[in-house]
């Protein structure tokens, strides 16, 4: 199956293209990237020299309809609203790894990403490409929404718990970490290293992005509308991304007991692994990776039970699901082209 990336040059486009080149079933056709057509991508690149070397091409919606079947979109928001519709009117199947198409309500997305939404009629047209929980709605969808980071490792901490009043949804916070690939490639004082090095911030405070995104999911999980609070930081290290979720339990569980519920909720789930008793996972477990690793502990003093939740937020927080997500589409092995192990040390 051929395959187009849009964005190719940023750290999800180049993410896709690292995972694409190991896929069977797959043969990368275009590369595309407008701030940097007509450039060539191993030099931009070089550790891809001798194993891709392709021209950057310009947006054309027939080019890509007269050569690919699929096309991933590795944009920042506001551009993908734009240039997607031309592709799936030309019968293209569609992956957005952007945040355009993820919130159902346009008005959300004007106020939490200040920037025009996309048509009201192809926000409900995407399937919200969380691969555990909505495989149904993905096989066979010829256009996905990839959820955020942060939200795929939130909601997988919390899915098992939200359909059977476990949990006051009302006490749910989140507290997320991410290293600084998250925030994308281009330029940003923050970003600088003699800011992020041996440093760790609070950022967006009551008004990142995912929030919504967020709630929209627990909400359509559970059948109940309920605010969080979420809490972003940035830490000093490239890759990786772990949620600590706080939340109060509304009967009383133990750990064993919940941890038993999860390996259930989950034993289909080849790419989310729930730790042992007395264990929590950490970021370099799942470093290069598209697992997600999860842990709990139950206090029996409070009732409130902590999920520790982490991705590679490059790869199962954006690229790694998009393939998944085709994977699931095309009802090929969910595990195909991804079975790797993590990087360690």
């Amino acid at each position: 199956m051929k395959v187009g990336v849009v964005g190719a040059n940023g750290y999800s486009g180049i993410e896709l293209i690292r995972l694409l080149l190991n896929h069977p079933q797959i043969k990368l056709e275009m590369l595309i990237s407008h701030s940097t057509k007509g450039e060539q991508l191993q030099d931009i690149y070089p550790h891809l020299s001798g194993i891709v070397e392709k021209t950057l091409e310009d947006f054309d919606a027939d080019e890509l309809a007269a050569r690919t079947e699929v096309v991933f979109f590795a944009t920042p928001a506001g551009i993908s609203k734009d240039l997607l519709p031309e592709c799936l009117k030309r019968g293209l199947i569609c992956i957005d790894l952007s945040g355009d198409f993820r919130l159902k309500d346009p008005q959300e997305y004007a106020d939490w990403y200040h920037k025009d939404p996309a048509d009201a009629a192809l926000l409900n047209d995407a399937v919200y490409g969380l691969s555990e929980i909505n495989r149904r709605q993905i096989q066979g969808a010829n256009f996905i929404s990839n959820p955020g980071c942060y939200p795929t490792a939130t909601l997988l901490g919390l899915a098992p718990l939200l359909k059977n009043k476990i949990i006051d949804l009302s006490s749910i916070i989140v507290d997320g970490k991410s290293g600084i690939s998250g925030s994308g490639k281009k330029a940003i004082i923050g970003n600088l290293f003699s800011e992020v090095n041996e440093n760790v911030k609070a950022y967006k405070l009551g008004q990142h992005q995912h929030t919504p995104e967020i709630e929209q999911t627990i909400e359509e999980i559970s059948g109940e509308k309920h605010a969080i609070t979420f809490t972003t930081h940035l830490i000093p290290m490239t890759r990786g991304l772990m949620c600590t979720i706080y939340a109060t339990l509304e009967q009383g569980f133990s750990t064993r007991e919940l941890l038993d519920h999860y390996e259930k909720f989950y034993e289909n789930s080849p790419f989310v692994r729930i730790r042992p008793l007395g264990t929590w996972p950490s970021t370099k477990e799942v470093l290069g990776s598209n697992f997600c690793d999860i842990g709990l502990n139950v206090d029996g003093r409070t009732r409130r039970l902590t999920i520790v939740s982490v991705i590679d937020n490059v790869v199962k927080g954006a690229a790694g699901q998009a393939v998944q997500n085709l994977n699931i589409i095309k009802e090929w092995d969910e595990q195909t082209g991804l079975a790797f192990t993590p990087i360690y040390p």
